[in-house]
């Protein structure tokens, strides 16, 4: 039997807090002491869980990365994997993602594969992840890596069918993801009808910038939002505790 502790902590956050901030960090864009000291504070800024992966891994010390982190925070450390290769005992679980958006039977099911015995023989906690790209404005590092095409921002139909399948085949969870560095994040009105028609949380991640992104997208519906991007250009700690409150609606996160 699975051990569902790190998900389990998700929802308490969420349910406890109105919504979950989970913080993603990408070794490949921070130096080390940047993202060990975004791991430092995370807590006491107001995170819930960290995420750590990276689309394209020019790294060969991800593992070192992911431990170093761990080492940092009390905090869970989820590996949000681009592939396979970035799996490692150092987390406590991973996002175990199938890029359900495309149609690229690599991420649908060849990369869960080859990691499968990995999560087993590591010891991590799976966290069943349905993985959906949404068309953001710009082409992101993952729509080039994955070779796959986002769902239209426009096309709300087309991303509720998609998150109902999800649902249907037995996923803890739905990613609605318009890449790292996104020129828009994904459309309120996207996260509000998905969100409807799901009874799985809701991750939304990609262009968030600021606390009325995050605060706007709970409202609609969403019961976890990732930020990354901003926080890697910025590392002011003060307004990482912005966007925290802003999405723990049910409380306020002490200076």
């Amino acid at each position: 039997m699975i051990d569902r502790f790190v998900f389990t902590h998700l929802i308490e956050a969420k349910e406890n807090r109105g919504g979950g901030f989970l913080l993603l960090i990408d070794p490949d864009k921070t130096s080390s002491n940047s993202y060990l000291a975004l791991a430092e504070a995370a807590e006491d800024c107001g995170v819930d869980a960290i995420l750590v992966g990276t689309s394209f891994m020019l790294s060969a010390s991800f593992g070192e990365s992911v431990k170093a982190i761990k080492e940092a925070t009390s905090l869970p450390v989820i590996i949000f994997p681009g592939s396979f290769a970035q799996l490692t005992p150092a987390a406590d679980a991973v996002l175990f993602t199938s890029l359900i958006s495309g149609r690229n039977p690599e991420y649908l099911i060849g990369e869960q594969v080859r990691g499968a015995p990995l999560v087993k023989r590591f010891g991590l906690e799976p966290i069943p992840t349905a993985y959906m790209l949404i068309e953001s404005g710009s082409n992101t590092s993952v729509h080039y890596i994955s070779g796959t095409m986002p769902i239209p921002r426009e096309k709300d139909d087309i991303a509720c069918a998609h998150a109902m399948a999800a649902q249907y085949l037995g996923m803890r969870l739905c990613y609605l993801e318009a890449g790292s560095g996104a020129t828009n994040p994904v459309p309120i009105s996207m996260v509000n009808k998905v969100a409807s028609c799901v009874d799985i949380p809701l991750l939304v991640g990609g262009g968030l910038r600021s606390p009325e992104d995050c605060a706007a997208r709970i409202d609609a519906g969403a019961s976890f939002v990732v930020v990354g991007n901003i926080m890697e250009e910025q590392q002011k700690f003060d307004y990482l505790r912005e966007l925290t409150a802003a999405t723990h609606s049910k409380e306020s996160v002490p200076a």
